[in-house]
C-alpha cells in the first residue's frame, strides 16, 4: 500500500516505518498523524508482525515535530486519539517499538521517540522540547514521559528551557539506549530488533505490559503479585511450552506466537 507521508516496509515479523517529509525535516501535521495511526493500527492487529522501528527520511532529521507552518496558516486541526505520529497517545500497544533517531528530534519528534521502548541515536542526533519557546507545551507526552524516564530536575531543565541535548548527553541522562556512528541509527535499530526477535513474541509483550503497568502500581509488592493480561496469555500459550522444551533439546525455539 502506498502512503503519502511515510514509507512502510515489512521484513518478515519486522515493520520499518520511515517518516517521509524530508523537505520539512519530517515535521508532521494532523493528516500525517492520521495516516501513521492507521499504519500502527494495522501493525497492532497483525499476528505476523512482532517488532516495529520508526525512523526519519534522510540524515538531517528524525522529526522536527509539529508542522508549525501549517498551524501558522490557520490550517491546524486536532490530532486523532492516537496522538502525534500515531503512537504518542497509544497506550495499548504491547509489541515493542524502536526509534532510530538520525538528526533532529524536536518537540513532537522527541515525544515520538519517547513513546518507543528503545531509542537508538546517531551521533548527530539532537533532542529538545522547545514548545515553550513558541508559546506551546509538549503535550504529546514530553512533559509526562521524560520525568518518568530521567531524574526530575534533569527533565525540568529540558522542559522549562527547551534546550537542546546531544545524543551522548541523552545516553548519559538515560533516555537514549545506545549511541551509534552517524548514518547507522537504522542499522543499530535493526540489530536490537533482531535480538528481540530471538525471543518469544508473547513473552516479550507480557514483559512490556508488566513493566509499564507495574510502574503505575503504588507498591512493588502489588505489581509483583499482579498477573497482567498479556502475562496470562503467555502462560497459556504453546510458546510457553516450546521455550523450555527447545532449551532441554539444545535447539533454537520455533516460536509460533500462539
Amino acid at each position: 500500500m502506498a502512503y503519502q507521508y511515510c514509507l512502510v516496509e515489512d521484513q518478515g515479523p519486522l515493520r520499518i516505518v520511515t517518516l517521509n517529509r524530508p523537505e520539512v525535516y519530517n515535521a508532521l501535521h494532523a493528516d500525517a498523524n492520521d495516516e501513521l495511526a492507521s499504519v500502527w493500527d494495522e501493525f497492532a492487529a497483525r499476528d505476523d508482525l512482532w517488532v516495529g522501528i520508526i525512523t526519519g527520511a534522510g540524515d538531517r532529521a528524525f522529526s522536527a515535530g509539529n508542522d508549525l507552518k501549517v498551524q501558522a496558516a490557520g490550517k491546524r486541526r486536532p490530532n486523532g486519539p492516537r496522538g502525534f505520529a500515531g503512537i504518542c497517545h497509544r497506550f495499548d500497544l504491547w509489541k515493542p517499538l524502536i526509534a532510530a533517531v538520525n538528526g533532529w528530534a524536536m518537540g513532537g519528534g522527541f515525544e515520538t521517540a519517547l513513546a518507543c521502548d528503545i531509542i537508538i541515536a546517531a551521533e548527530n542526533a539532537t533532542f529538545a522540547l522547545p514548545e515553550p519557546r513558541v508559546g506551546l507545551i509538549a503535550g504529546g507526552g514530553g512533559v509526562h514521559r521524560l520525568p518518568r524516564m530521567i531524574p526530575m530536575k534533569k527533565a525540568m531543565g529540558m522542559i522549562l528551557t527547551g534546550r537542546r541535548v546531544s545524543a551522548r548527553e541523552g545516553f548519559e541522562l538515560g533516555f537514549v539506549t545506545e549511541v551509534v556512528p552517524q548514518g547507522q541509527a537504522l542499522e543499530g535499530a535493526r540489530r536490537w530488533a533482531a535480538q528481540i526477535l530471538e525471543c518469544s513474541p508473547k513473552a516479550v509483550r507480557a514483559s512490556k505490559q508488566a513493566a509499564y503497568r507495574g510502574l503505575d502500581e503504588q507498591a512493588l509488592e502489588t505489581a509483583m503479585r499482579t498477573v497482567y493480561p498479556a502475562q496470562q496469555e503467555n502462560l497459556e500459550s504453546q510458546d510457553y511450552i516450546e521455550g523450555p522444551k527447545a532449551f532441554a533439546e539444545k535447539r533454537k525455539p520455533n516460536w509460533q506466537n500462539r
